[in-house]
């Protein structure tokens, strides 16, 4: 008789932003046989935008992880299984997976969950759940299959070994068999030392016998050491698509101006003993913020977008301020939200919430999304200035230089009323410009540059914009 239990639930990887189609899995959570309830965060993934935490919409015992860390998978793949350890039943059940080397995904009912099912997201109504080709693995965080050993060449097979794609890639380059390698990571998990050390001849290595028709294949590669490949994904690759479709979709325009700054870094040196701002990191960048925010009320143009299929320009009424920032895993720019509508407290308040959480790599999709203005801040890497390229969806840039004390030439008075010319220290920065040249033209673009520089010339002049 079949016993009554408790269905095992497989977690389908989520659609956690705005149509994102794979994400890579960074980071398990729990491990085989740990115990989670609702909610409970299981897995970090790294998507083309962000690192994400994902909870799981199950309770139950782990009893198996479906995706080994390191791998991209597309979205509506299984990555994590829940349920009763006991839920075995007396019939004979087909395997969850099997090692098949293709699967039919034409029937999105075969991995018997519901479609759409999870917590985080949503998923497509036309994708269904898409399962990636796997081959009878282990979980990556137990020593034990996750699944029979069962393979389309028969039952006495060996399974796939684990490794993760830069490692795979790196054992084809150098000629080593991942079979024949004993991984040393958690759960025998091939690591890039253990390849490399196989290319060396090193310990660990048990070498396969070749087939008797096809030739010894040499493990070892003249150019071993001498090379790193890295594989370009999640947000680098999601940057370097908006980049070349940027750059080669709309006609860039760059200006630049040197400008004197000292009376703007005088004036920051007063606000950081401001009793609003001293708690605060205030820094030059905050005066060009404001001073960009306030030149875009004599030239709206700059925040605006053109509507490429319309044939529209469409004047954005509020400010999402941009600001570009480096992260260990690519470039992101997230954005202020209604920053025009902020005090300079407020403002730099937003800054230091936005940086600190994009350093951590916790920028989500909603906060980079809808920006309209992007500021980049190249002076901070001692680089004077750039030709920046404009993010998607908005129509200019603003490069924002190092900051250096330069000779300068001052005017100043003379008591006989001329005008005597000095050589004298002075900070100077360069600011470049770039701006989509359809519908902002030279005189719209220069006049923004010119009334942004004024204002760091002379923060009093902001009074006038």
């Amino acid at each position: 008789m079949t016993q009554t239990q408790a269905p095992a639930q497989e977690y389908l990887l989520p659609d956690v932003g705005e149509g994102l189609t794979e994400a890579e899995i960074v980071t398990w959570k729990v491990k085989v046989g740990d115990v989670v309830e609702v909610n409970d965060v299981v897995v970090e993934i790294e998507t083309a935008k962000s690192l994400v935490e994902l909870p799981t919409p199950y309770a139950g015992t782990v009893l198996a992880l479906l995706v080994p860390e390191g791998e991209t998978v597309p979205v509506g793949t299984p990555i994590i299984r829940v349920g009763d350890p006991a839920g075995a039943t007396d019939e004979p059940a087909e395997p969850a997976e099997t090692a098949t080397d293709t699967l039919d995904l034409s029937n999105p009912a075969a991995s018997g969950n519901k479609e759409g099912e999870s917590l985080v997201g949503r998923m497509k109504a036309d994708r269904g759940p898409v399962r990636r080709p796997r081959k009878g693995t282990a979980s990556p965080a137990s020593d034990e299959p996750s699944v029979p050993a069962v393979s389309a060449r028969g039952s006495g097979s060996p399974v796939r070994p684990l490794a993760k794609p830069p490692v795979r890639k790196l054992a084809k380059d150098l000629g080593v068999d991942l079979a024949s390698v004993a991984g040393s990571g958690e759960g025998g998990v091939v690591t890039r030392s253990d390849v490399e050390q196989a290319a060396a001849g090193g310990q660990g290595v048990e070498a396969p016998a070749p087939a008797p028709s096809t030739p010894a294949r040499s493990t070892t590669s003249p150019g071993a050491g001498r090379e790193t490949r890295e594989p370009v994904k999640g947000v680098r690759r999601a940057m370097a698509g908006a980049m070349v479709g940027s750059a080669f979709s709309i006609p860039h325009v760059t200006e630049w101006i040197t400008v004197d700054v000292t009376r703007t870094v005088e004036f920051v040196e007063r606000l950081r003993t401001h009793r609003e701002l001293r708690d605060l990191r205030v820094s030059p960048l905050l005066v060009v913020a404001k001073a960009a925010m306030l030149a875009m009320r004599r030239t709206p143009e700059i925040n605006s977008w053109f509507d490429d299929d319309a044939q529209e320009v469409v004047l954005k009424h509020y400010v999402n301020l941009g600001i570009a920032a480096a992260t260990p895993r690519g470039l992101v720019v997230p954005n202020v939200k209604d920053a025009h509508d902020l005090s300079l407290p407020e403002l730099a308040a937003a800054f230091a919430d936005l940086t600190a959480t994009a350093r951590e790599g916790r920028t989500q999709p909603a906060d980079m999304a809808d920006g309209t203005f992007t500021i980049t801040n190249v002076g901070v890497f001692g680089v004077d200035a750039g030709t920046p390229i404009i993010n998607p969806g908005e129509s200019a840039i603003l490069c924002f230089g190092a900051i250096r004390k330069q000779p300068w030439v001052v005017s100043t008075s003379s008591p006989d009323g001329g005008v005597v010319d000095e050589i004298v220290p002075r900070h100077v920065t360069t600011l470049a410009l770039s701006f989509d040249h359809r519908h902002i033209d030279g005189e719209k673009g220069s006049r923004f540059l010119a009334d942004v520089a004024a204002v760091l010339e002379d923060p009093a002049h902001a009074l006038l914009l």
